[in-house]
């Protein structure tokens, strides 16, 4: 890997405790000066004590976006999103409306301001605990279906995989030793996910895409990153204002997709433990929306994509100093020796027959 940029030519250089400040006095809103850097690789974001406590809390969460990544109306949708679900009383942490909106601008950055809650993270051997967030992840969809985005992204195979491919080759971050071996894993694995996963085609843009049994799968508003670190439980005994239980944060990946986008990435372990994690899942999502078991079988292709797309970030985001910071094992070559044997055992997976719940 090339050694990162200059940290003086990133665009978060300028992005200084005093601009912080200023940003959220800005909104109307007086911070006594503390901040603390919460952890954000794509965006950054700060949380910030105000003087005096107003009816969202004694503090705040600012998150500046990253430049030139989404465009304002493409953050506009997301919120718009987030109000929605909050006003269905899912617990989705969205942003606060201050003078009239819940995006501002200030420095150069583009900015939102949401209430700060706590959580501690949620405990995924607990089958109970699974069942809870499957149901509000039903409820999160429910919403979700109701219309599509107009902006926002979908998830596919070509801005996920193909692209993400194209673009690590084009730009040689990938070391030669290994290169020819990635390469070709990664091709073996996306012409797999194309033959196997119509719903995750390229050339298919609509809000359904074709299933096995000739029936859409339907594509759907997600959460789109819903790993464990995006879910804070808080504990039954809690009398925070949160309310017991899980409540998610950070949509800034919400794009279109299929439900079990939102659903795997909950699951660990082998076989037996993923089959048992995913039934609790299930268990609490079909009793407020139905599952569509087809969907079963784009787990390993999401999974897949995910892996292949991840490095593609890495890579793109080397220039900012905090990437170098906290990934230095990115880009060597013991690093693409370990994402080849991923691939490949992603590639016999792929042609395993799917989990059954």
């Amino acid at each position: 890997m090339a050694e990162p940029a200059d940290a003086q030519g990133h665009p978060y250089q300028s992005l200084t405790p005093d601009l912080v400040m200023d940003a959220l006095a800005s909104v109307g809103l007086a911070g006594d000066g503390r901040q603390m850097a919460l952890s954000s690789y794509e965006n950054r974001v700060y949380q910030l004590y105000l003087d005096e406590p107003a009816s969202f809390g004694a503090a705040v969460v600012a998150k500046f976006y990253r430049p030139q990544r989404w465009s304002d109306a493409q953050i506009l949708e997301e919120h718009a999103f987030s109000h929605a679900l909050m006003a269905t009383e899912i617990p989705v942490v969205g942003p606060l409306v201050l003078q009239g909106t819940t995006l501002h601008h200030f420095g150069g950055f583009a900015f939102s301001i949401s209430p700060c809650r706590g959580g501690r993270a949620p405990e995924l051997d607990d089958l109970e605990v699974l069942e809870w967030i499957g149901r509000f992840l039903a409820r999160m969809h429910t919403v979700g279906a109701l219309e599509p985005f107009v902006l926002r992204p979908r998830l596919d195979l070509r801005g996920f995989g193909m692209d993400s491919r194209e673009w690590l080759l084009a730009h040689d971050k990938v070391p030669l030793d290994v290169q020819s071996a990635w390469a070709k894993s990664a091709q073996i694995a996306l012409e797999l996910i194309a033959v196997s996963a119509d719903v995750l085609s390229a050339e298919s843009r609509n809000d359904t895409c074709p299933g096995d049994a000739g029936k859409p799968i339907s594509q759907l508003r997600l959460h789109g990153d819903c790993h464990p670190g995006n879910i804070l439980w808080t504990p039954l005994e809690s009398s925070v204002a949160a309310g017991p239980g899980p409540h998610f944060v950070d949509m800034d990946d919400a794009r279109m997709g299929p439900a079990v986008q939102d659903l795997w990435m909950l699951l660990s372990g082998n076989r037996q433990q993923q089959t048992r994690q995913l039934g609790a899942l299930v268990d609490g999502y079909e009793q407020f929306r139905p599952f569509d078991r087809r969907e079963l079988g784009l787990i390993e292709p999401l999974r897949t994509l995910r892996l292949i797309h991840y490095s593609a970030w890495l890579a793109r985001r080397w220039g900012d100093p905090t990437f170098p910071k906290h990934f230095p094992w990115f880009g060597t070559s013991d690093y693409w020796h370990g994402q080849v044997q991923m691939l490949e055992d992603q590639i016999e997976a792929m042609q395993e027959e799917p989990l059954v719940v």
